[in-house]
């Protein structure tokens, strides 16, 4: 029954998706489609990390995979991910063991074979996660662990009530601190957020950023940063 009230997600998120995702979320989905078409992985496995119901993809994306594994522990999630997705044929794996030390590396070797997706996944507070988790250092292991694969995130940075003014620039050859991207978007006054604890992810690789429109009074700026396919 947990499930049914995590703050990142189960019932209250699949609420707002049956209000929200054909009008406000539009613009941000479509964004992430364009990453995906963008993303072209050198592998016939998918593994999903964190899809919930799959509202951001499409079956064009998940076509283009024989064989796609999912880490999502909301039985609702699962059910409305196959009823969306009726002709993919899903495996599923249990998650308990990614939000601890070493839990990368040990998705890395479980899926040998595999480009790994996390859908805004590594800015949320996460099932079976434990109480002394921090979630610096536990980011600072991804880069490392998945080394020569491919995966991409799309992850929230920051939130907040108050509309941006402007959107983000688009794209950065490199990680920007957040006080920068902050201030691309919302011009003076006071911006009271919620700091999501993943700016600075992967310095060194490019990403692209956009805001999501959550709910009536509810902004997100989210970061899409990755490794397109293993490295030579």
């Amino acid at each position: 029954m947990s499930y049914l009230i995590h703050p990142s997600g189960s019932l209250s998120y699949h609420l707002r998706a049956l209000l929200w995702r054909h009008r406000l979320w539009a613009p941000f989905h479509a964004q992430v489609r364009r990453w995906l078409t963008d993303w072209r992985p050198e592998t016939t496995h998918l593994v999903l990390i964190g899809p919930s119901g799959g509202y951001a993809l499409t079956a064009q994306f998940l076509e283009r995979f024989e064989h796609i594994t999912v880490l999502e522990p909301d039985p609702l999630a699962r059910w409305l991910l196959r009823r969306r997705f009726p002709g993919v044929a899903f495996a599923w794996c249990e998650s308990e063991f990614l939000p601890q030390a070493g839990g990368f590396a040990q998705l890395a070797a479980r899926f040998p074979d595999a480009a790994f997706l996390f859908c805004n996944l590594l800015g949320q507070e996460l099932q079976g996660q434990a109480v002394d988790f921090h979630r610096g250092a536990w980011l600072r292991e991804l880069e490392p662990a998945l080394a020569g694969r491919a995966w991409g995130s799309w992850h929230d940075l920051a939130s907040t009530r108050r509309k941006p003014d402007q959107p983000p620039h688009p794209r950065q050859d490199h990680a920007v601190l957040l006080d920068e991207l902050l201030a691309q978007c919302w011009s003076g006054g006071t911006l009271e957020i919620t700091d999501h604890e993943t700016a600075g992810l992967c310095p060194a690789l490019p990403r692209r950023y956009a805001i999501w429109h959550l709910a009536p009074r509810s902004y997100h700026l989210v970061e899409w940063v990755g490794a397109p396919r293993p490295c030579s």
